[in-house]
């Protein structure tokens, strides 16, 4: 005779409930309550950070052996109905699993995330940094249930209240943080990185990448001040400079299109060649390779520098640059024909040319937009550092690409916008103001970055692709 569920819930070591859904719940709530018991433990500072961990893992076990039993008690007491309501019931349990998931999956993500930052570091161990992980994973239960009633714009919804979280969170954690030159400062980053995500937003439109745009920043921030050095009027070399980016872009995407598929390690190869060649004809003659030392010109530094003034107001006119930017792209690419074919490309190729589309043209000039943007953001970066370095765009590479994903376009083409972007870019620039207001390291803020990604984009589950409305 087969044991009964009662008594398989009194006499296993470990009792696990039937229902998945179930063991799910009970391992958030015992990493939820371990997590308040870790901060609190730090918090004190009566026990050395070993033995609160080794507490906090005994609390999380116990917990979590507790909650499964009484699971099992009570799917035993359900069994004792009839198998139709217990049926019903398991399917219940299994779409309450399946609907939530995502969620479920990104908050232990985060959980996992602020353990180990609790553990390693020291500074981090606050009853403030605590309620602002609490605030942060109900404002995640709340962006994600009621994005439901958003499907149109459901990641840019859920990105705005992610950005919302975080804006509320560091206030409340760092001192000064709403400040005017704080908030000055993150807008300056944030206006670079939003135009160095330009190219990047429309590539991926097509469902293509560029990997050149930060050895393109980091060739034009040297190249401007060389030939800036050598004699060139600064506005001529300005222009030479988003020209020559241009021609990169123009050969990128001609190689790109050419060898379909191949458009990673053929802008991958184009920015290593570019970098190199680029610190070769500054170098000559100099024993600084990848450095070039001179004066940047008034006008330049202006326009990027913290104390840049824009018709006599304390405010950098590249925040400025940015934001016209972006609302000619948001605008343009939803109301005019050009945008509308880059959609239609990037959602269903056969379908756009047949209706006399040319993804070629398209394709290329995505690409040549790219290298625009990329060398206009390394000139901007040199009014702002005043000195010239091949690698001032080296955190372009992995951020671009972020505040693309993380804003809610696809890499797949055809679904999303520059007005996503902006949306990942703030996002990335809060989170970064956050962690350095807190004294992080840069290997941890790398750390964070890149294990926030799975959950960030997995919560915002990516709306219908226009193939599945076509």
């Amino acid at each position: 005779m087969s044991e009964t569920p009662v008594e398989r819930a009194r006499f296993a070591l470990l009792p696990i409930p039937r229902s998945i859904g179930l063991v799910w719940l009970n391992i958030v709530l015992s990493l939820i309550v371990a997590a308040i018991g870790l901060g609190v433990g730090f918090w004190q500072g009566r026990l050395a950070a070993q033995e609160v961990i080794l507490f906090t893992v005994l609390l999380a076990a116990v917990l979590f052996i507790l909650l499964n039993y009484i699971a099992v008690v009570f799917e035993a007491r359900d069994a004792a109905g009839s198998q139709d309501e217990a049926e019903a019931e398991s399917g219940r349990v299994r779409s309450l699993w399946q609907n939530n998931r995502v969620m479920i999956i990104a908050m232990v993500g985060l959980l996992i995330l602020y353990l180990l930052i609790t553990a390693g570091v020291p500074e981090f161990r606050s009853i403030k940094n605590l309620i602002a992980f609490l605030i942060l994973e109900l404002t995640l239960v709340f962006a994600f249930k009621i994005s439901g009633y958003f499907a149109a714009g459901r990641s840019a919804f859920i990105g705005l209240i992610v950005l919302f979280a975080l804006i509320v969170i560091s206030a409340f954690s760092i001192e000064g943080f709403l400040s005017a030159s704080n908030i000055r400062a993150i807008l300056l980053f944030a206006a670079f990185l939003g135009i160095a995500s330009i190219g990047q937003t429309m590539v991926a439109l097509l469902g293509g990448l560029d990997l050149s745009i930060p050895f393109v920043i980091g060739s034009s921030n040297i190249a401007l001040l060389f030939l800036i050095t050598v004699g060139v009027p600064s506005y001529v070399a300005f222009g030479f400079i988003l020209v020559l980016g241009g021609i990169i872009g123009l050969l990128n995407g001609i190689m790109s299109f050419r060898l379909q598929g191949q458009a990673l390690i053929v802008t991958l190869g184009t920015g290593f060649a570019v970098a190199g060649f680029t610190q070769i004809m500054t170098s000559i003659g100099s024993q600084y390779a990848g450095n070039v030392f001179g004066t940047v010109p008034p006008w330049l530094a202006n326009l990027a520098a913290m104390n840049g003034r824009f018709f006599g107001l304390p405010f950098p006119p590249t925040i400025i640059i940015w934001v016209v930017l972006a609302i000619i792209l948001i605008v343009g690419l939803r109301i005019t024909s050009w945008g509308r074919n880059l959609y239609a490309l990037g959602g269903n190729r056969r379908s756009a040319s047949l209706i006399g589309v040319s993804e070629f043209k398209y394709w290329v000039a995505c690409y040549v937009l790219s290298g625009v943007f990329a060398a206009l953001t390394g000139s901007l970066l040199l009014g702002w550092s005043g000195g010239a370095f091949i690698g001032v765009g080296d955190p372009y590479l992995f951020t671009t690409l972020a505040a693309v994903v993380i804003g809610g376009t696809s890499l797949l083409g055809g679904n999303g916008g520059y007005g996503f972007t902006v949306i990942g870019v703030l996002v990335l620039q809060v989170l970064t103001s956050f962690l350095l207001g807190i004294g992080l390291q840069y290997e941890w803020q790398q750390f964070i970055f890149g294990l926030l990604i799975l959950p960030m984009v997995a919560l915002y589950g990516r709306s219908p692709h226009i193939r599945s409305t076509v």
